[in-house]
């Protein structure tokens, strides 16, 4: 069935004219060219034609050089599939690149390929719309190559590379170029398995769009491998879209691997987080034992349909194992749905990535940016590093996430390392630990090359850190241009030609500066700026660096109400370094610092995330030298404070903990474990609490008793900001250990009830069983357990999914384990929209199972 639609309008281009249709109806993509030239049954020598009879490789498989050996078979698919109603034909391109046609030793054919095929595209497309009088498309399809940047080829070494950033710019280049001059109207990027390859690719195109060709409307298509929603380099959906958005792709969307059944959930995450179009073109469902693909034009045509009706695509079409009849299908079953609506997005957001998105809003509490991985801040980083010891240093990364770093900053700026090598094999050694990956990454130095060695490593979207006015505004918008292009956020610092800003009207007007420059010329999104107004040294004993905290704190306050979506940051050392060695008055001075600091605006900070004392934990002392030096009320505050040091802290060093606190009741024991997140005595105190039969005549009394009393005080510290997520984090593993410490008993006061009761086997022995888990996208999960324990202890039968579960695991758990209730738990901002999503899903599925929801970002109102 032909596209309907009026003629091409000569005055618009082909982007505007692309998205007036698409705001019109859905367009339609063709299917598989692989598909396609199987049917030919080609042979060797119809593959090498007379150019190339007597070259030394076999060719039979390179279906690009049938471009320029059978361009007629080429030609004819092309039109097949417009007669069956394309509105877009893909070139015959997919391993194009010098790269992958190195394989055949016909590398030098690359520029070649790509023009003839596209010239071949072109005539076909042009044709058609002669024929027709509706104007055809031509998108250009730039594959992902054979090598990865994110992945190692080698297992014995997880940081080699067979390929760089660079080389895969300079093919994707050269392919670019071939496929634009042969008249292609779109630039497909598509089958992306590795996001850094793709960044690379796109790289290529905004580089040509800037120096030589005309823009051309981008198109970018991911591959989710399998069920659990990630690439084969390991990241989600989301993720992928927050890492190519800066290339601002007309459409985005997926392709291959799955069939549309198993591609559905996927479409709709991507579907929710992009302001672009959706394209989506499956596989003809999944490949059998040889192979091949079953599934018919009218079922894959089915599955399509309902993606349509249900307002989640804007270009469907089809992949492998799909022909110009699966196409036919399609486009006759599209023509009268609407088209998705791309959403509204939620303003004010940063978003980053690293294998998982992570979003930082008007409600995200302090960012944490773990600062350990630093050479210059760490002597047991820098030891390891120097000794090339990478895979030690792994471990400080490992644990400064695990403490709760939510971004992990990179410096290797030393003058006896190469800075870009090392940044390079650190970066590669990190995306090959997965519970490291998964946060985004601060790529540190003060040396511009290093920080492009490290963008060029990174498949997620980073921060660079940093850049400044200081060599003047054409070096600062040169590099914030390479940054744009690289698709990173950026740290500014307030530092121009003059020098570095100290007095707050400096900072804010050198900041001020920065953010016009950013947003007017290089036009960055706002929401990807961030400042560093320096947080300077106070406590010096120099009268002019008093006022270095207050100054700082003013101008972020002032900042951020004058630059709409600038973030504010800091390197938190710097404040204390006059008291070095000192390490009970430096946590302390950070623990005040920042709670004011964030009072006033204060986004995030370069912290050691294992270290943040909570502000109603210092001693009332200390507190009150540390006010008087931070907000300069004393002019001995100084001395006083080192003083204190000589006294109270054996020179300044970390008094050990006392047990002071354990002559306490066993409750106030509990509880001040919890808060403090000991777990030392957690076991034994749980279990003298539990023996007290008279006060808890029950396991579970324990639990809702100073366990529970313990946490409610954590969540009211976290939540007015006296309290970091590093230590929420440790309170939740003492409440975990204690908790698992009642189970056993909990499960035997249940087996002895239903033993009294006379309960036999065969009947359920259950009063009802509950399906739990933590919504894709989040990780928290002790409210999710502490309600299942209980739950569980009132007779319910509790099937726990875990954390990070997307919609599709939940509902067919409910359903399989004939559930009676879901429970949905989230701890940030975004679950609130999965938990919709799930309830949503649960309803176009007819599942009547009640819902239950629950965590800190919940209320009556979405419930209801």
């Amino acid at each position: 069935m032909a596209p309907t639609g009026p003629p091409a309008d000569p005055q618009k281009s082909v982007e505007d004219e692309i998205e007036s249709i698409l705001q019109e109806r859905i367009m339609v993509l063709d299917g598989g060219m692989g598909t396609m030239i199987q049917q030919r049954a080609l042979t060797e020598e119809d593959f090498r034609g007379q150019e190339f009879k007597d070259h030394s490789r076999p060719l039979k498989g390179n279906n690009d050089l049938l471009s320029i050996t059978q361009p007629d078979i080429i030609c004819d698919i092309h039109k097949e599939y417009l007669l069956s109603g394309a509105d877009i034909i893909e070139t015959n391109t997919f391993s194009s690149t010098r790269v992958a046609q190195a394989d055949y030793g016909l590398e030098h054919l690359a520029y070649r390929l790509n023009r003839v095929s596209a010239q071949v595209a072109r005539k076909a497309a042009d044709t058609v719309t002669a024929q027709t009088g509706i104007r055809r498309y031509v998108a250009g399809a730039m594959g992902p190559t054979n090598r990865t940047l994110s992945v190692s080829p080698s297992v014995e070494r997880p940081d080699y590379r067979n390929i760089t950033f660079d080389e895969l710019v300079e093919a994707y280049t050269e392919q670019a170029k071939g496929l634009l001059d042969g008249g292609v109207d779109i630039l497909l990027v598509e089958t992306i398995f590795d996001t850094a390859n793709a960044k690379a690719a796109l790289f290529a195109l905004q580089m040509l769009f800037e120096e030589e060709y005309a823009s051309r409307p981008i198109f970018v298509s991911g591959t989710i491998v399998d069920k659990s929603g990630r690439t084969l380099s390991g990241q989600t959906g989301e993720a992928f879209v927050i890492s190519v958005s800066h290339s601002k792709p007309l459409c985005i969307g997926l392709n291959c691997a799955l069939g549309a059944v198993e591609m559905r959930p996927f479409i709709e995450t991507i579907g929710k987080c992009t302001t672009a179009y959706i394209i989506c073109y499956p596989n003809a469902g999944l490949p059998n034992t040889f192979g091949g693909y079953d599934e018919t034009p009218e079922v894959t045509a089915m599955h399509i349909k309902n993606f349509a009706l249900d307002g989640l695509v804007n270009i469907v079409g089809g992949c492998c194992g799909t022909t110009p009849a699966h196409i036919r299908k399609i486009a006759e079953v599209v023509k009268f749905c609407k088209p998705r609506v791309p959403p509204s997005l939620s303003q004010g957001y940063m978003l980053l990535s690293g294998l998982e998105p992570f979003r930082i809003g008007p409600y995200t509490n302090f960012v944490n940016i773990g600062e350990r991985c630093n050479v210059a801040g760490s002597r047991k980083f820098a030891k390891l590093i120097m000794a090339g010891n990478y895979e030690e240093a792994l471990s400080v990364a490992k644990l400064q996430v695990e403490m709760g770093a939510q971004i992990l900053d990179i410096n290797m700026d030393d003058g006896m390392l190469d800075g870009p090598a090392a940044m390079t094999r650190f970066c590669n050694f990190i995306s090959s630990e997965p519970d490291i990956a998964k946060v985004p990454l601060c790529i540190d130095s003060s040396n511009f090359s290093v920080i492009e060695a490290g963008l060029k490593c990174c498949q997620g979207k980073c921060i660079v850190n940093s850049i400044s006015l200081k060599e003047g505004e054409e070096d600062f918008l040169e590099k914030a241009r390479k940054i744009k292009l690289y698709g990173a956020a950026v740290v500014v610092m307030a530092f121009d030609e003059v020098g570095q800003a100290t007095e707050t009207e400096t900072k804010i007007e050198i900041c001020s500066r920065a953010y016009r420059l950013l947003v007017e010329k290089v036009h960055f999104n706002p929401n990807d700026i961030i400042f560093d107004p320096n947080i300077l040294t106070i406590g010096t004993g120099m009268e002019e660096h008093n006022l270095y905290a207050i100054n700082f704190i003013n101008a972020t306050k002032a900042i951020k109400e004058t630059l709409p979506g600038a973030r504010i940051s800091g390197g938190l050392s710097n404040l204390s370094f006059s008291f070095r060695g000192m390490d009970a008055i430096r946590e302390a001075m950070h623990g005040v610092f920042l709670y004011h600091a964030i009072k006033c605006g204060m986004d995030m900070g370069i912290v050691n995330a294992g270290n943040l004392p909570v502000y109603d934990d210092i001693h009332e002392e200390l507190l009150q030298l540390c006010e008087n030096l931070i907000w300069n009320k004393d002019p001995d505050a100084t001395e006083k404070l080192l003083h204190y040091a000589q006294n109270h802290a054996q020179g300044g060093k970390k008094v050990v903990q006392t047990d002071e606190w354990r002559k306490g009741s066993v409750e106030e024991r509990l509880e001040y474990a919890l808060i403090k997140g000991i777990e030392k005595y957690v076991t034994a105190d749980t279990e003298e609490a539990r023996l007290n039969q008279e006060k808890y005549p029950r396991p579970l009394n324990v639990i809702e008793g100073p366990l529970m009393n313990g946490m409610k005080i954590v969540g009211d510290l976290f939540g007015a900001g006296k309290m970091f997520l590093p230590q929420v984090i440790k309170s939740a593993r003492v409440m975990k250990k204690a908790v698992g410490h009642l189970i056993p008993y909990m499960e035997k006061e249940r087996e002895e009830r239903r033993a009294k009761q006379g309960s036999i086997e065969e009947e359920d022995p259950y009063q009802g069983t509950i399906v739990l888990a933590t919504v894709k996208g989040d990780v928290h999960d002790i409210g999710k357990n502490i309600v299942g324990v209980v739950l569980g202890c009132n007779n319910f039968r509790v099937i726990d999914l875990g954390v990070m579960t997307p919609c599709d695991k939940i509902l067919r758990a409910a359903v399989e384990n004939k559930a009676d209730i879901i429970g949905l738990s989230g701890l940030i901002t975004p679950s609130l929209d999965e938990m919709i999503f799930v309830a949503k899903e649960m309803e176009r599925l007819a599942i009547k199972i009640p819902l239950l929801i629950g965590g800190a970002t919940t209320s009556n109102a979405p419930s209801s």
